[in-house]
């Protein structure tokens, strides 16, 4: 019998209830790393963004600690929606950042390599918290009756000898398939399988392939000179 075989025998079984703070933390850290952006790259009052991202996130934290199927809907609603606040405000930076250095606004290498490494992380954790919640309908029905087929294609699932039986990937291995990503510019751990995943998956490698290729090495170049 198959995992969702198993689940099917039991369609009022809860059973799975994902814990929250995992991306929750990676939130935060996503805030925090936008405090401390150069001030060129920040876009309104420097407390504006941490404050719409963490009051939101504990306060979904207070009332939804866990994800489940019979969780509110508002509640993932919210959740997609403060990622998305993120990502737009860190492809912003990122396009700003780029347009300052063609317009050669930027002569301390230092500060562009500072700047670079923070929107760089933030992006590998934004689209980790992407690959999260998107991923076979969201943490709150993965393990369920209501799992849609995957998205990403783990080793795991592939052998049944490299893994506990009914291995979950949880937001580490979402965390670590963004980074290597990122650092690669194609897939390494796991594969996309969805015309979404593999999108989104495009989309962080370009941002992260900008970031490196031409604002790290243009830094390296005022570093140099």
């Amino acid at each position: 019998m198959t995992q969702r075989d198993s689940l099917a025998a039991h369609p009022g079984d809860a059973g799975w209830h994902e814990p929250r703070w995992p991306a929750s933390l990676a939130l935060l850290v996503c805030a925090g790393l936008y405090m401390v952006l150069p001030a060129r790259l920040i876009f309104g009052p420097r407390w504006l963004i941490p404050a719409l991202e963490v009051i939101p996130v504990l306060t979904i934290n207070a009332f939804h600690p866990r994800r489940h199927p019979e969780e509110a809907r508002i509640a993932r609603v919210a959740t997609i929606a403060l990622i998305a606040v993120l990502n737009f405000f860190n492809l912003a930076s990122i396009l700003s950042l780029v347009g300052e250095l063609l317009n050669g606004h930027v002569k301390d290498g230092r500060e562009l390599v500072y700047a670079a490494v923070l929107v760089w992380l933030t992006n590998v954790i934004v689209f980790a918290l992407w690959f999260w919640e998107l991923d076979r309908g969201g943490p709150g029905v993965r393990r369920t009756v209501h799992e849609r087929l995957p998205d990403f294609l783990y080793p795991q699932m592939t052998d049944a000898r490299w893994a506990p039986e009914n291995w979950e990937p949880s937001f580490v291995d979402y965390l670590y398939l963004a980074f290597t990503n990122a650092t690669a510019f194609s897939p390494t751990d796991a594969m996309p399988l969805t015309a979404w995943a593999k999108t989104l998956m495009a989309v962080e490698s370009t941002a992260s392939l900008v970031t490196v290729v031409v604002v790290a090495a243009r830094a390296v170049n005022i570093l140099q000179s």
